[in-house]
């Protein structure tokens, strides 16, 4: 990160939101339109300027859409999108007015290709994605002095998938130890040290991970088709329950 250290030197970044913990906890703080003006504007009053936003909201929720409850639905999407939506909301007028601002949400590979049995996730991290490229595209097109990038990462060690909660009935137990023996292939560091060299080369877009660059060909490749694959993998494998 050395040749990269002017991109931070000097910055006032804010990160947000993340999996469990206090970071959970803020995550949902954030959800709350008031919570997180009122937070915007204490940071920029206490250190005069804002730089950077790095919005991280992630809970998760596994099972088929016939069986999901429509509170946990809701409950993803105010954590997983609305948490990246008001925090990018309350710091984007700082950002602008820093005239070096840069904001970096994190959406998943999950919203690069959909699961079964992640409808609400991918719900939220396809929306993710969705509200940051047309950020993006909002700046370049009026000339505002704010980047805008689009993490998608792969199978990280974090405390997403065992904090997960599940359809009644279903084993969440199950589903958390195939996370980590199977999907956590990378551990957090080098998914920041991703993030962080996506954000001083000004990239658009970060893919965590040879799984999260090896899906996001497929799909491209693919277009539908892919989805076809991915039914016929969890049937063979009995990843759900009907």
């Amino acid at each position: 990160m050395s040749k990269d250290r002017a991109a931070f030197e000097d910055k006032v970044a804010v990160v947000t939101g993340a999996g469990s913990g206090i970071g959970r906890a803020l995550a949902v703080g954030l959800a709350e339109r008031d919570a997180v003006l009122r937070y915007a504007e204490g940071v920029r009053a206490h250190y005069g300027v804002v730089h950077q936003v790095y919005n991280n909201a992630g809970i998760a929720h596994h099972g088929t859409v016939a069986r999901t409850e429509f509170k946990d639905i809701e409950r993803i999407m105010d954590v997983d999108f609305w948490g990246v939506v008001n925090g990018t909301k309350a710091f984007l007028p700082h950002l602008i007015a820093s005239g070096d601002g840069h904001v970096v949400n994190i959406s998943s590979l999950f919203g690069l290709i959909s699961m079964p049995g992640q409808s609400a996730y991918n719900a939220a991290k396809f929306a993710v994605r969705g509200f940051t490229e047309s950020l993006r595209e909002e700046m370049l097109a009026g000339k505002r002095p704010v980047k805008v990038t689009c993490v998608h990462p792969g199978g990280v060690k974090t405390a997403v998938a065992r904090n997960a909660t599940v359809n009644n009935g279903d084993d969440a137990q199950a589903l958390a130890d195939f996370f980590d023996r199977r999907l956590a292939l990378h551990s957090p560091e080098m998914a920041a040290d991703t993030i962080l060299r996506g954000v001083a080369k000004g990239r658009p877009r970060v893919l965590i991970g040879w799984e999260a660059k090896g899906l996001d060909l497929l799909v491209r490749a693919t277009g539908s088709g892919y989805q076809r694959l991915v039914a016929l993998v969890s049937r063979r494998v009995g990843a759900l329950r009907p």
